[in-house]
């Protein structure tokens, strides 16, 4: 296999792997990569296992498993990460791990498999976590996690946000999104409001943000909720493409909410 010895930035697209080493013995022959983007191919039915493993230069790593790709497990082991982007549309069950990433900061995961606890566990040391996943994620700790972003499928679901927020006891940023193609609705659930206020409410969270907010009847239930319990909350941004008249009707309604913090400043987009 040919080395590339000063080679920083790898892309693979649509790839198919003869045998599972395959990628491993590529990045041994690339002693300074930093950036790695792995597509695996569509409709590639050979199931498999994915290793990354011991790529010490390595600083970003992107990962995209389609959502018929048959994967037994991946497991990474980069220890000079500083971000990691997963997109797993698999629906098969299947185990990550990601292992020895001291510095690792941000943290990007869109996941439609249920298997995905055990790699969430691995990145909870990030600052910065963007997350979309349909896994019931109890029992997690985020002790450095400044900011957090979250796909408004995640929202939506099974009081995921309580349990991201419960996790989260320094979170000073809040960003609700939605991921491209999402559909924030498919699988929504009725909201169950905590028995008990998630401690970075109480004590940390300074700034919300909510796009594509529609003032849906669980849409207002949450953003009510964050405003009465947020006490150090300073801004809360609602951006909307809903008619100026709705707009209107969000103002009203938000300007008159229950809120814990009385210098919170409430701004429309």
């Amino acid at each position: 296999m040919v080395s590339l010895p000063s080679l920083k930035t790898l892309e693979l697209h649509e790839v198919k792997y003869s045998k599972d080493e395959t990628l491993q013995r590529l990045l041994s022959n690339c002693p300074l990569l930093e950036d790695l983007v792995v597509y695996l191919r569509e409709r590639d039915t050979t199931t498999r296992n994915l290793t990354v493993v011991v790529v010490p230069s390595l600083q970003r790593l992107t990962l995209y498993i389609p959502n018929n790709y048959e994967l037994y497990e991946y497991v990474i082991d980069t220890p000079s990460l500083k971000y990691f982007e997963l997109v797993d549309y698999n629906y098969y069950d299947h185990y990550g791990l990601i292992e020895n990433m001291p510095y690792l900061i941000e943290a990007y995961v869109d996941s439609s498999c249920p298997g995905i606890y055990s790699l969430i566990y691995s990145v909870t040391s990030v600052k910065r976590l963007t997350i979309c996943s349909e896994a019931i994620l109890n029992c997690l700790v985020f002790n450095e996690l400044e900011h957090l972003e979250v796909c408004l499928c995640t929202v939506l679901f099974s009081n995921q946000l309580v349990r991201l927020l419960k996790a989260c006891s320094n979170l000073k940023r809040l960003d609700i999104s939605l991921m491209d193609d999402h559909d924030p609705h498919q699988d929504m659930d009725d909201w169950n409001e905590p028995s008990t206020v998630p401690e970075c409410l109480l004590s940390s969270l300074q700034s919300l943000s909510w796009s594509k907010y529609t003032r849906e009847p669980q849409e207002r239930d949450i953003m009510g909720y964050i405003l009465k319990h947020a006490v150090y909350l300073k801004t809360a941004t609602i951006k909307s493409s809903e008619s100026d008249v709705q707009k209107l009707e969000m103002i009203k309604e938000l300007a008159l909410s229950s809120r814990a913090s009385k210098t919170c400043q409430l701004m429309f987009e």
